[in-house]
């Protein structure tokens, strides 16, 4: 490792102060660090996010939960409220990566990677969430841009998550079995308005709604609906873990199995 400065800032002023200096932001380190150790990224000076109060905790307000950016993997999995209210969302953060990492990633960090085959991405916009940030909030389907690409500007801080809480919803992934990174990851969601909306994570160059899926669960919720749609291979990734036909029909698969058990 090269040498660098470690600023670790109480609030959030301070925090968003260094950053817009040009320092980087660390959240819970899992892709920043690994990077560094690489010299695929060279910050000068970091800003460790992990000791500012205003960051952390998670609340239920009505029909939406609201989580901190510094909430650790750990900490969405094993919370009351986001167990009861909405499930799928545990049930993700339960299954990211190993025990280790759950331990130390955050929903904030993973969020504004927005790595292509990262689980959290998927919930974000398959459930219609918001990003709150240090200057605004940001409505999920303007917030992803593309590989490793957000909405969010140089001096800018994801706060927290805002989500909406669905009628029901589900994530289903196939997990590349070293990296524990999803092939695909399908969060599907549907509304108390009946809204259904279907995330892909894994499969593309970003997370991605897809349109088609979403169009045929909205006129009939059945696992036969999703298993008419064609699902297009031309745009998908292929690499030596699986090629773009096998992700297209993963995409088909973990979508059907993801609507039969949201009806069970």
């Amino acid at each position: 490792m090269y040498a660098f400065t470690l600023e670790r800032p109480a609030t959030l002023a301070d925090a968003a102060r260094l950053v817009a200096a040009g320092a980087k932001p660390l959240a819970g380190g899992q892709t920043l660090l690994a990077s560094m150790k690489l010299r695929l990224s060279a910050p000068e000076q970091l800003v460790d996010l992990s000791g500012i109060k205003e960051l952390t905790g998670i609340r239920k307000d009505g029909n939406t939960l609201t989580v901190g950016a510094m909430s650790r993997h750990l900490d969405v999995a094993n919370n009351a409220d986001v167990k009861a209210a909405f499930p799928a969302l545990a049930d993700l953060a339960s299954r990211i990566g190993d025990r280790q990492v759950r331990a130390m990633g955050t929903i904030g960090g993973s969020v504004a990677n927005n790595d292509p085959a990262a689980c959290y991405p998927s919930a974000v916009l398959g459930s219609g969430a918001t990003v709150i940030t240090s200057k605004r909030e940001i409505a999920a389907d303007d917030f992803f841009v593309g590989l490793f690409t957000t909405a969010l500007e140089e001096d800018e801080l994801i706060t927290a998550i805002r989500f909406p809480i669905p009628k029901r919803a589900v994530y289903e992934k196939l997990r590349q079995k070293a990296s524990h990174f999803p092939l695909v990851g399908i969060f599907l969601s549907q509304s108390d308005s009946g809204a259904v909306r279907v995330a892909v994570t894994g499969a593309g160059n970003g997370v991605f709604r897809h349109a088609g899926l979403e169009d045929a669960l909205n006129q009939s919720f059945t696992a036969a609906a999703a298993s008419a749609v064609k699902i297009d291979a031309s745009d998908l990734n292929s690499d030596l873990h699986a090629s773009a036909a096998y992700r297209a029909n993963l995409i088909s698969v973990l979508t059907q199995r993801a609507v039969t058990k949201a009806l069970n």
